[in-house]
């Protein structure tokens, strides 16, 4: 395939199915920076469906463009919405956040620029299962002074943090088993399975963070968990179970449900 000019570009990736072609086009332009040679290459890649954010080595998040690479889970925009609920969930003047199932550490780094942007202070932690995930979060989490650490669930944080979250963000995975043939195949087959399969119904990850939610939360604290809306009955029985005051929010914006589950005072 040979590449000549943004209009070859933008016929190479429709032809491919990309439906905003346009706009990847002129983002794959700016990421050539003016080499031919490159610019055919990182075409096609995506031609051939290597996401578009493994290319660029970002993705825009609420407004700030934050590192990603292959491999790692790329935070979907509706994701977004979660971080709005937790940040405005947030009253007092100084908080601790903990980001599980952290990924590239999108949630938690824009969390806590915001909350620092209004004044707040922010002590922020992430941990993550995936190896990459954890390379790629500490480089992103690295101006904050924030620790990324390895490991499953609340098994990889410091035992000195149990009841002193004050906002758990856990962007669990939740795709049932058996729907993970649906995905599109750039999720499947770039991004780590362990990021996108949730078990039988969707929520077996969901489960255990709900568990260790009602030990790990300070008091008032919460949890914030992206579901899907069949879910959402499921997931807040669930929050329940564990002794959490818990509601569900949807946003026709985002296309996006969050439930949260409150550690009682």
């Amino acid at each position: 395939m040979s590449v000549a000019d943004a209009a070859d570009v933008v016929a190479a990736l429709r032809s491919a199915g990309c439906v905003f072609a346009e706009d990847e086009a002129a983002l794959l332009i700016e990421s050539a920076g003016g080499e031919a040679g490159l610019l055919e290459g990182l075409v096609a890649r995506r031609v051939s469906g290597v996401p578009l954010e493994y290319l660029l080595g970002w993705v825009e998040f609420r407004g700030v463009r934050v590192g990603v690479r292959a491999g790692v889970f790329v935070p979907r925009q509706r994701t977004a919405f979660l971080v709005e609920r937790a940040v405005t969930g947030v009253v007092a003047e100084s908080v601790r956040i903990v980001d599980l199932c952290c990924g590239c550490g999108a949630l938690g780094l824009i969390a806590a620029t915001e909350l620092a942007g209004r004044g707040c202070s922010v002590e922020l932690v992430a941990a993550d299962l995936d190896p990459a995930a954890v390379a790629c979060a500490r480089e992103n989490l690295a101006p904050l002074g924030a620790a990324v650490y390895a490991g499953d669930l609340f098994d990889a944080l410091p035992t000195g943090l149990r009841g002193r979250i004050d906002v758990l963000l856990a962007n669990t995975p939740y795709v049932p088993s058996a729907r993970i043939a649906e995905l599109p195949p750039e999720a499947r087959e770039h991004e780590p399975l362990v990021a996108l399969d949730g078990g039988d119904d969707g929520l077996a990850v969901f489960r255990r963070v709900a568990e260790g939610a009602a030990r790990w939360l300070a008091p008032g604290g919460s949890v914030y968990v992206e579901a899907g809306k069949g879910q959402v009955e499921t997931a807040l029985a669930v929050l329940r179970e564990h002794g959490l005051a818990a509601r569900a929010e949807h946003s026709e914006e985002y296309y996006a449900t969050v439930v949260t589950g409150t550690r009682r005072e």
